[in-house]
């Protein structure tokens, strides 16, 4: 059974619960990983649409998520989960984090994560992903994106414009 990192806002680690036990309202606070993979200079970003029976289900977000575990080093926990979820792997550097909080609107979990992203530049990967996770992978400019973001929010994963913001804010 997976387990959620429970952390402090810095975080720092404080033990391990079990995965619906952390995201239960009001949710507790853990570690995650948000993956985004670009291509062409950095104008575009492989988005996927979230299958139906996670947390978030039918909605867009970025390449790839998923919760650090305990003794797990993030970068290699990211390029396993990128290739498990996505099919291919690429080389990831860690950019930035923040902390956020957002109540699932197709079921009753919250999402309460300290997420670190991480960021990778790949052309051409051969896109592979594993159908329980994702029901689809596209490319998308960066401009469209976030115009389709701020016209339509409901169609996007909570922690996609807040992590967005921050990559375009902060020189990549």
């Amino acid at each position: 059974m997976k387990h959620a990192l429970l952390c402090t806002e810095q975080g720092i680690p404080q033990g391990t619960s079990n995965v619906d036990y952390a995201h239960a309202a009001p949710g507790k606070l853990h570690r995650a990983f948000s993956i985004f993979i670009f291509r062409n200079n950095y104008t575009e970003l492989l988005i996927q649409k979230r299958t139906d029976g996670k947390r978030f289900g039918g909605l867009w977000a970025n390449t790839c998520c998923s919760h650090l575990q305990e003794n797990e080093d993030l970068i290699a926990a990211a390029e396993k989960r990128l290739k498990e979820e996505c099919g291919f792997t690429c080389p990831l550097t860690e950019h930035s984090s923040f902390i956020y909080r957002a109540n699932d609107p197709t079921g009753d979990a919250v999402e309460y994560e300290f997420d670190s992203i991480l960021i990778g530049d790949f052309t051409n990967p051969n896109l592979n992903p594993d159908p329980t996770e994702i029901s689809e992978l596209k490319w998308i400019n960066i401009d469209k994106l976030t115009n389709e973001i701020e016209n339509n929010p409901e169609k996007f994963a909570p922690w996609l414009p807040i992590a967005l913001d921050r990559i375009l804010s902060i020189e990549i």
